[in-house]
């Protein structure tokens, strides 16, 4: 058994997982790290919103496009190579984004750091999986997924704290050092599986290469750029998105025909491995989104400071880790995975049922969020492991890094289109909101021109005169509006959110035994 050879015992495997989960960190964080520093970047470099943006963009397109093809150049340099060549590129490119003085050199950079960063999390995964026996595989995915939950929630707070005290390019420089002991300890004791034999140029996927590269960067332009852009009264938000479409499916028919495919597509006739990339979508969808959406809300309608909306994470960050061990041991001892992540779903439906219900416009206080990111926390390490382990349960071997490979891509995928939806539904329900809003705002009412003519008066007793203090009466009740119909969004995108959890329940408890029936005998073999 090839994968057998790989399991690690004592300090050698923790070491190992030490290693692989700092890298995980280290490129989770950095997805997140860089979004609270964004108004300090643009009053460096002089940019402007969209373009300060791209550098969010440049790293995701970087992540989405290197992560399938993790397994393959894992098997064509060694892993042990590749890991180590990675942490170099995403340590090098990290030092050169806190240099960079103009914004094409952030981007590019940015653009390099997620082509190292992208290897690091799905290689972690896979190292961290080959180096427990499979009976403690539940652990294996407990201990990666810290790193993966915890990742998102520390990056704001992180971000705050150095911007706040320091300056922007602190966030890329904290990474060096950690960078520089990784590829020393990677060096020194991860080891690399001999599945395959290195490839002749001759005999390199340069085909596919290129269509994936231009399927996923151009569907991640489109979600990270749709909503600025208008969607499709964009022409080149079209463009990109037919572009995106045409290569998909040419990369498909690629990768079944060919010989030796960049992405072996074909390990997703694993049903387990199927179901679990589909559920590693929504799990991406809803933790990306709502770790996008509470800040947002904290920071753009209650007014707290970067700090404070990073800092209200990190209790629900603390509670899943907690909870990482103890689900790993229910998973060792045989508790169906498909039961713990309908439980997920459902406490994750109850976070956002809470959140709909305690959002208000201005006096929603630290203290009614702490219980229902509890809730979230708890639900979030039931999803994360449970879903893991039941993808890559029934992979042996090479199998192992083609499966997280998908998982991840999937899971970052989500995210994408987790914060590119929720941006959209928001600015669309926004509108309806207001529209809706002001349409009962009828000047005949006695009660609204009461509270007008009030307004004016307050206005004018502070020494406006009548004209200009009618106008302010008016500017008010508009900012009223505003803000009522903005909370509004943030409530409808709770309540969606929590649904599509709830709904999708049944699906999990109904797909996953019958995908169990039919894959337990081949696993005998």
């Amino acid at each position: 058994m090839q994968q057998e050879s790989l399991v690690e015992y004592g300090s050698r495997r923790v070491i190992i997982t030490i290693t692989a989960i700092f890298c995980a960190l280290l490129e989770i964080v950095d997805t997140t790290i860089v979004n609270v520093a964004l108004n300090d970047m643009r009053g460096n470099m002089g940019a402007t919103l969209s373009e300060i943006s791209w550098v969010i963009t440049a790293y995701a397109i970087g992540n989405v496009i290197i992560v399938p093809m993790t397994s393959w150049l894992s098997a064509q340099f060694g892993r042990r190579n590749y890991f180590a060549a990675s942490i170099i590129i995403f340590t090098v490119s990290s030092f050169l984004c806190g240099n960079a003085t103009v914004m094409w050199e952030l981007i590019l950079f940015r653009f390099i750091q997620g082509i190292g960063g992208g290897a690091l999390l799905v290689t972690s995964q896979t190292i961290i999986t080959e180096s427990y026996p499979p009976e403690k595989r539940g652990v294996a995915q407990a201990i990666y997924g810290l790193g993966v939950i915890i990742g998102p929630t520390l990056g704001p707070p992180l971000g705050g704290y150095i911007t706040d005290n320091y300056s922007w390019p602190y966030i890329f420089y904290i990474n060096i050092p950690i960078g520089v002991i990784a590829t020393l300890l990677t060096l020194q004791f991860v080891r690399s599986p001999k599945y395959a034999a290195k490839k002749a140029i001759n005999e390199i996927d340069f085909l596919g290469i290129l269509l994936l590269a231009v399927t996923v960067g151009c569907l991640q332009f489109v979600l990270e750029r749709g909503q600025e852009d208008d969607w499709f009264n964009d022409p080149i938000i079209t463009l990109f998105s037919v572009t995106s479409v045409m290569a998909l499916f040419f990369f498909i028919w690629r990768e079944l025909t060919y010989k030796n495919p960049i992405v072996e597509l074909r390990v997703l006739k694993n049903g387990n491995l199927r179901v679990g990339t589909i559920l590693s979508f929504i799990l991406g969808f809803g933790l990306y989104g709502s770790t996008f959406i509470i800040p947002l809300y904290t920071q753009s309608t209650l007014g707290w400071t970067a700090t404070q909306s990073g800092m209200l994470m990190i209790p629900a960050a603390l509670t899943t880790a907690f909870m990482m061990p103890i689900i790993g041991k229910l998973l060792e001892k045989g508790v169906p995975q498909q039961y713990l992540v309908a439980l997920g779903m459902l406490l994750f439906f109850v976070y956002s049922l809470w959140g709909y219900m305690i959002i208000t416009p201005s006096d929603t206080g630290k203290e009614a969020f702490f219980w229902m990111l509890i809730v979230r926390g708890v639900g979030m390490g039931l999803l994360f492991i449970p879903i893991t382990t039941l993808a890559l349960s029934s992979l042996k071997g090479q199998q192992i890094g083609q499966g997280a490979a998908f998982t991840g891509m999937m899971r970052q995928l989500g995210g994408s289109f987790g914060v590119a939806l929720i941006t959209t539904f928001m600015a669309r329900q926004n509108m309806v909101h207001r529209n809706d809003l002001v349409a009962k705002l009828d000047t005949n009412n006695p009660d609204v021109m009461n509270r007008v003519n009030g307004m004016a008066h307050n206005f004018a007793a502070k020494g406006m005169d009548a004209g200009t203090a009618l106008k302010s009466g008016y500017k008010v009740i508009d900012y009223s509006i505003a803000k009522q119909a903005a909370v509004m969004s943030y409530m409808d995108v709770f309540l969606y959110l929590g649904l599509m959890f709830l709904i999708c329940i049944p699906f999990v408890l109904m797909v996953r035994a019958k995908k169990a029936a039919k894959l337990d005998p081949s696993a005998m073999h």
